[in-house]
């Protein structure tokens, strides 16, 4: 396994899933150099965290201070970057967009697992809720394997 230095997950807007990912995986991983980051793939202006999605982070104790939806750049990448999307076509997106990038999977590809991260912007808190849980178990795997050879 490649040893990471950069972890990018990436959504559209990087106001729900990608937020929620990082986070996640930030307190999972308190002790590596390893920069966790996300990003957007259509990010039009700076806005903050989905207010569901930072209530269902709150309800976890989790937080990402201060986040601004921000767009996935060529600065973001180099031969060590890691990008996970949370859907197939986003991951054809990037690599049509960012054709330099090597490791680009969906979340689910790397988990060992098959199908895409349902997005629950405009839904209920329990949809965040809903997504958030599924993120957590991605994102737990995620974590071990890129870790399980340290």
């Amino acid at each position: 396994m490649v040893d990471y230095k950069t972890l990018i997950f990436t959504c559209t807007g990087n106001t729900c899933r990608s937020p929620m990912a990082e986070a996640i995986y930030k307190n999972l991983d308190k002790v590596s150099d390893r920069k966790v980051l996300s990003r957007g793939l259509v990010v039009l202006f700076n806005e903050p965290i989905n207010p569901k999605a930072e209530t269902v982070l709150n309800m976890h104790e989790l937080e990402l201070n201060n986040h601004i939806a921000k767009g996935l750049k060529s600065s973001d990448i180099d031969g060590q970057t890691l990008i996970l999307t949370m859907t197939e076509s986003q991951k054809k997106k990037v690599l049509q967009d960012f054709p330099e990038v090597e490791d680009v999977y969906t979340i689910k590809e790397f988990a060992g697992e098959i199908g895409d991260v349902v997005d629950p912007y405009g839904g209920t808190l329990v949809d965040y809720e809903e997504c958030f849980t599924e993120l957590a178990r991605l994102v737990k795997k995620t974590f071990y394997k890129l870790n399980s050879d340290n």
